[in-house]
This record gives C-alpha cells, sequence and structure tokens, in this order.
C-alpha cells in the first residue's frame, strides 16, 4: 500500500526545479501541499489531512538537498580541461532555400583551417552562425543574398569538456547558469554536444565567466 510520505516523494522527483527550490528552503511547505493535496487524495484513493502532507514533504526536505548535491556534484567533480576562444562573432540569417548551400560552401572554405573556431545552430525560423571573426568576409561574401537579422562582434567562447555521467545526471547545465548568473554574467549563446558545453559571451565578460567556471569544483554544494 502506498503511503503519503512515498507518494509526496514520487511527486516531488518527477519536478527536479521543484526539487531544489524545495531543498533551498525557498518554497512554502503549506502552499505546496495545498498544491499537490489533490494528487495525493487521488493516489492513495482516500482524503488526505493537509498536516500529514506538510509533514511528509519536511522530512523529505534533507533527503532531496543530500541526493540533488551528490548527483551534480560527482559530474562537477570529474569536469575536464575549460577551453577559451575569442575574437568571434554571431551571425543571424533567417532561412531559406539557399541557406543551406551557402553552409555548404563555408564549410569547405574552413574544413582545412583548424584554427577556426564554428558552431551551426538551425531553428525553425532562423540560422545561427558562430565563428572565428577573421572569416568575416567570406561570411559577407558567401551569405550577400541572404537576409541577417542579427550580428554581434568582440566575443568569446568557453568550452567545458563534461565527463560521460552528464547525460545521466539532470541540473548539470543549470548549476553552471546559475553560477554565471549570480556573477551577472551575460550568455548570448550556447551550443552543446554530449559531452561538451560551450557558452558565448562578451570578450569583456570573458575573464570573469572563466573564473566561475573554473572554481566550480571547489564550490559548496
Amino acid at each position: 500500500m502506498v503511503t503519503i510520505s512515498e507518494s509526496v516523494n514520487d511527486i516531488v522527483s518527477r519536478k527536479p526545479f521543484l526539487e531544489e527550490a524545495l531543498a533551498s528552503g525557498l518554497i512554502n511547505l503549506s502552499s505546496l501541499a495545498r498544491e499537490i493535496h489533490p494528487e495525493v487524495c487521488n493516489r492513495l484513493e482516500k482524503d488526505v489531512k493537509h498536516g500529514a502532507i506538510v509533514m511528509a514533504l519536511k522530512r523529505l526536505k534533507p533527503n532531496i538537498n543530500f541526493q540533488i548535491n551528490l548527483r551534480i556534484k560527482k559530474v562537477v567533480e570529474l569536469m575536464g580541461d575549460i577551453t577559451v576562444r575569442s575574437n568571434l562573432a554571431d551571425y543571424t540569417f533567417r532561412n531559406s532555400d539557399a541557406l543551406t548551400s551557402c553552409q555548404t560552401e563555408l564549410l569547405k572554405i574552413i574544413s582545412t583551417r583548424k584554427e577556426i573556431f564554428y558552431a551551426f545552430s538551425q531553428g525553425i525560423y532562423e540560422t545561427t552562425i558562430i565563428i572565428s571573426d577573421i572569416i568575416g568576409d567570406d561570411i559577407s561574401r558567401i551569405f550577400e543574398k541572404e537576409h541577417l537579422t542579427f550580428k554581434i562582434s568582440n566575443l568569446s567562447s568557453i568550452t567545458i569538456k563534461l565527463p560521460e555521467e552528464n547525460a545521466q545526471v539532470y541540473g548539470v547545465y543549470y548549476h553552471i547558469l546559475k553560477k554565471l548568473a549570480y556573477e551577472g554574467i551575460n550568455i548570448l549563446e550556447i551550443v552543446s554536444t554530449t559531452h561538451e558545453f560551450t557558452v558565448i559571451v562578451n570578450d569583456s565578460d570573458v575573464d570573469a565567466a572563466f573564473s566561475v567556471l573554473k572554481r566550480l569544483k571547489h564550490d559548496d554544494f
């Protein structure tokens, strides 16, 4: 038979950001108990007192905090090198039938130039290219007939090598971005692969951002 504590634990565990907020004491337990009361009653198929749910949430807090911190701490401790690249530019074009051909031409030019940083991100309506500014003249020529909706230069990228465990742990990216946000660092773009996480920032923010990311392994949880 499912208990009140088990039911509350299952409801909260399906909402990772609620878990962290609860563990940090940012949520009023009485209000949360009222919100999940109907679902708890439905699961147990009986009326459950509001106070009983509040008590279950109080018992849950220390365990949640430990579990969240343990998972993220393990990933952070296994993070690899941090790589910084400067002199980047961000171009965003409106999607068109010819845009893919333009990208292909650009790839032919940069395929033999290992010093060039580039990343493509295609959305439903637009495509963003983040690339070394040294290739700016080629971008202007190749994409001359495309509709440029946004451009910004003087950018830097900071790439973190992540362990394989990253793919199985929720909240890692949130933890990294939260640390940067606390320091008032604006992130213009995010680029990720399975085991790499890259943030694009203004050149003026790169030193501060690098310091924050470098300290991650030693920060308290």
